[in-house]
């Protein structure tokens, strides 16, 4: 005999455990909140954007070709600046506690869609270190690369500046409490099924009738403790009449 559940039978169990639903939810948001503020720490962000064009001539015209060869040579900028060549200076010229790897992993270098803007953005837990780390790396890649390619073809062209109320980057409190409800939530809707099917208790007729598989003749009715206490006071005033 295959068993079948309703969808009313699916919302009597959700109505059924609904508190254990509401609990789990509430422990999960309660705790991402708790982690996100109290104890990750805030990580800020800061940019500065430099422009990759043609080497210095005297001739100001640009043709598609030139373009082409500095969207090309972009690709090879962008490791180059996060090689241990230039981060090392980085962290010699700012007396930074930290390596190269270490620095590698908070510098993400990208350019702007598909132009010759590349940007330099540096991720760190104090926002003044995040800008003087960004500003410097553009600094020295310019310098640099005039050693390491023989071109003189990139510029500044927006530094990092700290701003006076920076925001944290990550994390995000709110969408990681988000996350967690609707963690929580699948979570407690998930062991309020569990815990139903394996509830093998009898609780009415129907569940009678499925486990032994036989018709119900007849049903007794529940006697309530008021008329167990009406039907002994009534037996006791016959006794004394």
């Amino acid at each position: 005999m295959e068993e079948t559940i309703s969808l009313q039978d699916l919302f009597k169990t959700l109505k059924k455990r609904m508190w254990l639903i509401i609990l789990l939810t509430v422990i999960a948001v309660t705790t991402s909140g708790l982690i996100s503020f109290l104890l990750l720490t805030p990580i800020y962000q800061s940019s500065t954007q430099i422009l990759i064009n043609q080497e210095k001539t005297d001739v100001t015209a640009f043709n598609s070709q030139d373009i082409q060869t500095n969207l090309q040579l972009i690709n090879t900028y962008n490791v180059i600046i996060k090689s241990p060549a230039i981060l090392s200076k980085v962290i010699e010229q700012l007396d930074l506690d930290t390596t190269p790897t270490a620095l590698n992993s908070q510098i993400t270098v990208n350019n702007e869609q598909d132009s010759q803007v590349v940007s330099i953005s540096v991720q760190d837990p104090n926002p003044s270190v995040a800008v003087d780390i960004a500003n410097t790396t553009a600094s020295v890649f310019q310098k640099e690369i005039v050693k390491l390619m023989k071109v003189d073809n990139v510029s500044v062209l927006t530094p990092a500046v700290f701003a006076e109320n920076p925001s944290p980057v990550k994390p995000d409190p709110i969408l990681n409490m988000a996350i967690a409800a609707v963690i929580g939530l699948m979570l407690g809707v998930g062991i309020a099924f569990l815990l139903e099917y394996l509830d093998t208790t009898v609780k009415n007729e129907q569940d009678v009738e499925e486990l032994l598989n036989l018709p119900i003749l007849g049903l007794i009715s529940p006697i309530s403790d008021k008329d167990i206490m009406d039907s002994k006071v009534q037996v006791t005033q016959r006794r004394k009449r």
